[in-house]
């Protein structure tokens, strides 16, 4: 991250769930780091970086002072509980909340890992997951990039199973793992080191719902492999996607013999679901 590497700090990041726009913040102690020629390295290097991501090139940067606080608790205040329909719940530890009749409540720990359920892409995986449950019948779950382990706690939650979860990051598994203990799902859910890179094309079993909430670069590389975990009668829900880049996803399912049935767009992000054509209305 640009800001990361410029600074040597920490950041931290919040994309607001209704207009999908994020802001990244890094706080400075010395505000003799701020000078004119500061401000036009960083954004020299934004430029630099940007590439293809040309949202990198509308950025914003802004400076403020901001009073002296504790700075390893005010992150918490942009997690607030979130409600999936009337079948889930979701809590971060440090908000008291009980589930309504019916409902079924998650806690979870965003961590460093992405996924907290306030992101839109993420949002769309939960409430696809929470839609396509078929109360009474068996389906089984697959998570490819787990990050905090919201997707796959959250099926295991709703009687999905068995439920599946990796991830590339080391980290994210850690903090996926330890959301499946305090959620008393360690037992259903235990997250592995993976990469879709390396799924099978005649993998030993196909899954009722599979998740891949990822860059689009990887989805439009990887497609073949990951609609091959999709079982025949399953769906497969694709998010993580720019708006200006989704068609270019869909084409690419649909040469896997993969038709769209459900999308939404917020802000910039875009996210679809599909099922195998000859099922599909």
């Amino acid at each position: 991250m640009v800001l990361s590497e410029f600074f040597k700090q920490g950041v931290a990041s919040y994309t607001h769930i209704e207009t999908a726009r994020t802001r990244v913040s890094v706080w400075l102690p010395d505000r003799r780091q701020i000078t004119a020629a500061a401000l036009q390295d960083l954004k020299t290097s934004i430029q630099t970086r940007a590439g293809r991501a040309a949202k990198l090139l509308r950025a914003r940067i802004s400076v403020s002072r901001v009073r002296d606080e504790d700075w390893a608790e005010s992150w918490k205040r942009h997690f607030k509980v979130l409600e999936i329909g009337s079948k889930l719940l979701i809590s971060p530890p440090w908000i008291r909340r009980r589930p309504k009749p019916g409902q079924t409540m998650l806690v979870l720990n965003p961590g460093l890992s992405f996924g907290t359920g306030q992101h839109p892409t993420t949002a769309f995986c939960l409430e696809q997951i929470v839609r396509r449950r078929a109360l009474g019948s068996s389906q089984s779950f697959l998570d490819i990039g787990t990050g905090s382990g919201i997707l796959a706690l959250a099926a295991a939650r709703l009687g999905y199973g068995p439920v599946v979860a990796f991830d590339f990051d080391p980290d994210a598994i850690r903090c996926a793992r330890a959301n499946a203990q305090a959620n008393k799902l360690s037992r259903v859910v235990r997250p592995v080191l993976g990469d879709v890179r390396q799924l099978s094309l005649s993998p030993g079993r196909r899954y009722s719902l599979v998740c891949a909430n990822l860059i689009s670069d990887l989805l439009i590389a990887k497609i073949d492999l990951i609609s091959a975990q999709v079982a025949p009668d399953g769906v497969l829900v694709l998010a993580g996607i720019l708006r200006r880049e989704f068609d270019t996803v869909v084409a690419a399912c649909e040469a896997q013999r993969l038709k769209r049935v459900a999308c939404r767009s917020v802000g910039e992000w875009r996210s679809g679901t599909f099922a195998w054509a000859r099922l599909s209305p």
